[in-house]
Protein backbone atom coordinates (compact mmCIF):
# COMPACT_ATOMS: atom_id res chain seq x y z
CA UNK A 1 0.00 0.00 0.00
CA UNK A 2 2.41 2.63 -1.17
CA UNK A 3 1.25 6.12 -2.11
CA UNK A 4 4.02 6.32 -4.70
CA UNK A 5 1.88 4.12 -6.93
CA UNK A 6 -0.06 7.17 -8.06
CA UNK A 7 2.22 10.15 -8.13
CA UNK A 8 5.54 9.14 -9.59
CA UNK A 9 5.99 5.39 -9.80
CA UNK A 10 5.61 3.64 -13.14
CA UNK A 11 2.14 2.26 -12.32
CA UNK A 12 -0.36 2.41 -15.18
CA UNK A 13 -2.67 5.44 -15.07
CA UNK A 14 -5.76 6.44 -17.05
CA UNK A 15 -7.45 9.84 -17.11
CA UNK A 16 -11.16 10.17 -17.83
CA UNK A 17 -12.58 13.50 -19.00
CA UNK A 18 -16.34 13.37 -18.49
CA UNK A 19 -16.67 17.18 -18.84
CA UNK A 20 -17.50 17.63 -15.16
CA UNK A 21 -17.70 21.08 -13.60
CA UNK A 22 -17.40 20.36 -9.88
CA UNK A 23 -15.63 18.13 -7.38
CA UNK A 24 -18.82 16.57 -6.02
CA UNK A 25 -19.73 15.26 -9.49
CA UNK A 26 -16.18 13.96 -9.96
CA UNK A 27 -16.34 12.19 -6.57
CA UNK A 28 -19.62 10.54 -7.58
CA UNK A 29 -18.11 9.44 -10.91
CA UNK A 30 -15.13 7.87 -9.16
CA UNK A 31 -17.41 5.99 -6.74
CA UNK A 32 -19.60 4.77 -9.64
CA UNK A 33 -16.51 3.63 -11.54
CA UNK A 34 -15.16 1.83 -8.46
CA UNK A 35 -18.44 -0.03 -7.99
CA UNK A 36 -19.16 -0.71 -11.65
CA UNK A 37 -15.66 -1.64 -12.74
CA UNK A 38 -14.83 -3.67 -9.63
CA UNK A 39 -11.52 -1.85 -9.30
CA UNK A 40 -8.75 -3.91 -7.69
CA UNK A 41 -7.25 -3.28 -4.27
CA UNK A 42 -4.46 -0.76 -4.54
CA UNK A 43 -6.28 1.50 -7.02
CA UNK A 44 -6.01 5.24 -6.53
CA UNK A 45 -8.76 7.47 -7.94
CA UNK A 46 -8.11 11.22 -7.98
CA UNK A 47 -9.70 14.43 -9.17
CA UNK A 48 -7.72 17.07 -11.07
CA UNK A 49 -8.70 20.65 -11.84
CA UNK A 50 -8.14 21.62 -15.48
CA UNK A 51 -7.92 25.32 -16.18
CA UNK A 52 -7.78 27.21 -19.45
CA UNK A 53 -10.35 27.67 -22.20
CA UNK A 54 -12.58 24.89 -20.87
CA UNK A 55 -12.29 24.66 -17.05
CA UNK A 56 -13.41 21.30 -15.72
CA UNK A 57 -12.59 18.44 -13.37
CA UNK A 58 -11.11 15.21 -14.73
CA UNK A 59 -10.51 11.97 -12.84
CA UNK A 60 -7.54 9.63 -12.91
CA UNK A 61 -7.27 5.97 -12.00
CA UNK A 62 -3.91 4.54 -11.02
CA UNK A 63 -4.07 0.76 -11.22
CA UNK A 64 -1.78 -1.84 -9.67
CA UNK A 65 -0.81 -3.51 -12.97
CA UNK A 66 -0.90 -3.30 -16.75
CA UNK A 67 -3.47 -6.15 -17.10
CA UNK A 68 -5.79 -4.23 -14.75
CA UNK A 69 -5.29 -1.13 -16.89
CA UNK A 70 -6.28 -2.96 -20.08
CA UNK A 71 -9.41 -4.39 -18.44
CA UNK A 72 -10.48 -1.04 -16.99
CA UNK A 73 -9.80 0.76 -20.31
CA UNK A 74 -12.03 -1.75 -22.16
CA UNK A 75 -14.81 -1.42 -19.58
CA UNK A 76 -14.65 2.38 -19.69
CA UNK A 77 -15.05 2.31 -23.47
CA UNK A 78 -17.93 -0.19 -23.23
CA UNK A 79 -19.68 1.97 -20.61
CA UNK A 80 -19.57 5.04 -22.87
CA UNK A 81 -16.72 6.96 -21.23
CA UNK A 82 -14.88 7.37 -24.53
CA UNK A 83 -11.18 6.83 -24.90
CA UNK A 84 -9.39 7.42 -21.58
CA UNK A 85 -6.07 9.22 -21.89
CA UNK A 86 -2.88 7.55 -20.71
CA UNK A 87 -1.11 9.17 -17.78
CA UNK A 88 -1.88 11.89 -15.27
CA UNK A 89 -3.07 15.39 -16.14
CA UNK A 90 -0.89 16.71 -13.27
CA UNK A 91 0.94 15.41 -10.19
CA UNK A 92 -1.23 17.08 -7.56
CA UNK A 93 -4.44 15.09 -7.59
CA UNK A 94 -7.01 15.05 -4.80
CA UNK A 95 -7.49 11.42 -3.73
CA UNK A 96 -11.02 10.05 -3.42
CA UNK A 97 -10.26 6.34 -3.85
CA UNK A 98 -7.16 5.02 -2.11
CA UNK A 99 -6.22 2.07 0.05
CA UNK A 100 -7.88 2.40 3.45
CA UNK A 101 -10.23 5.26 2.51
CA UNK A 102 -13.35 3.34 3.60
CA UNK A 103 -11.85 2.80 7.09
CA UNK A 104 -11.54 6.54 7.77
CA UNK A 105 -14.83 7.09 9.58
CA UNK A 106 -15.80 8.66 12.86
CA UNK A 107 -13.08 9.95 15.16
CA UNK A 108 -9.56 8.55 15.14
CA UNK A 109 -6.09 9.73 16.04
CA UNK A 110 -3.63 11.04 13.48
CA UNK A 111 -1.54 7.88 14.02
CA UNK A 112 -4.58 5.63 13.45
CA UNK A 113 -5.55 7.54 10.29
CA UNK A 114 -2.06 7.11 8.84
CA UNK A 115 -1.81 3.44 9.88
CA UNK A 116 -5.22 2.60 8.37
CA UNK A 117 -4.71 4.21 4.96
CA UNK A 118 -2.34 5.28 2.20
CA UNK A 119 -2.15 8.75 3.76
CA UNK A 120 1.43 9.41 4.84
CA UNK A 121 0.99 12.66 6.75
CA UNK A 122 -1.34 15.31 8.13
CA UNK A 123 -0.71 19.04 8.02
CA UNK A 124 -2.62 21.60 10.04
CA UNK A 125 -3.29 24.86 8.25
CA UNK A 126 -1.45 27.67 9.99
CA UNK A 127 0.59 25.36 12.21
CA UNK A 128 4.40 25.33 12.02
CA UNK A 129 4.73 21.54 12.10
CA UNK A 130 2.81 18.29 11.97
CA UNK A 131 0.24 17.48 14.66
CA UNK A 132 0.98 15.12 17.53
CA UNK A 133 0.19 11.52 16.48
CA UNK A 134 -2.31 11.27 19.35
CA UNK A 135 -4.38 14.26 18.17
CA UNK A 136 -7.95 13.24 17.40
CA UNK A 137 -9.34 13.76 13.90
CA UNK A 138 -13.12 13.94 13.35
CA UNK A 139 -13.25 12.61 9.79
CA UNK A 140 -16.87 13.53 9.03
CA UNK A 141 -16.59 10.42 6.82
CA UNK A 142 -15.06 12.64 4.10
CA UNK A 143 -11.26 12.45 3.90
CA UNK A 144 -9.75 13.88 0.69
CA UNK A 145 -5.95 14.05 0.89
CA UNK A 146 -3.82 15.65 -1.83
CA UNK A 147 -0.65 14.42 -3.50
CA UNK A 148 2.34 16.52 -2.50
CA UNK A 149 5.31 15.11 -4.38
CA UNK A 150 5.40 11.41 -3.53
CA UNK A 151 3.26 11.79 -0.40
CA UNK A 152 -0.49 11.65 0.10
CA UNK A 153 -1.15 14.37 2.70
CA UNK A 154 -4.35 15.37 4.47
CA UNK A 155 -4.83 19.08 5.16
CA UNK A 156 -6.72 19.64 8.40
CA UNK A 157 -7.93 22.54 10.49
CA UNK A 158 -8.39 22.88 14.26
CA UNK A 159 -11.94 22.54 15.54
CA UNK A 160 -13.76 23.01 18.83
CA UNK A 161 -12.68 20.62 21.55
CA UNK A 162 -9.04 20.40 20.52
CA UNK A 163 -9.70 18.09 17.58
CA UNK A 164 -8.85 18.37 13.91
CA UNK A 165 -11.20 18.10 10.93
CA UNK A 166 -10.27 17.62 7.28
CA UNK A 167 -9.99 20.99 5.56
CA UNK A 168 -12.49 19.96 2.89
CA UNK A 169 -16.06 19.88 4.15
CA UNK A 170 -18.38 17.08 2.98
CA UNK A 171 -21.18 19.62 2.45
CA UNK A 172 -19.61 22.90 1.31
CA UNK A 173 -21.71 26.00 0.98
CA UNK A 174 -21.55 27.14 -2.64
CA UNK A 175 -19.88 30.50 -3.12
CA UNK A 176 -22.38 33.28 -3.59
CA UNK A 177 -25.28 30.88 -2.88
CA UNK A 178 -27.66 33.76 -2.25
CA UNK A 179 -27.00 35.53 -5.57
Amino acid sequence: MTPRAHAHAPSPVLTVDADLRDLRSADRLLHRLAAGLELPEGTFGCTHLVRGQRPRVVVSLSLPSEPHLRTVRERLRADGHGEPAAGLPDASGRAVLYPGASALTGTMTVAELIAASAISGVTVLGAPGPPDPGTRVVTRDHVRPQWQGDALVLAATPARGGVLVPFESPDPTPCCADH
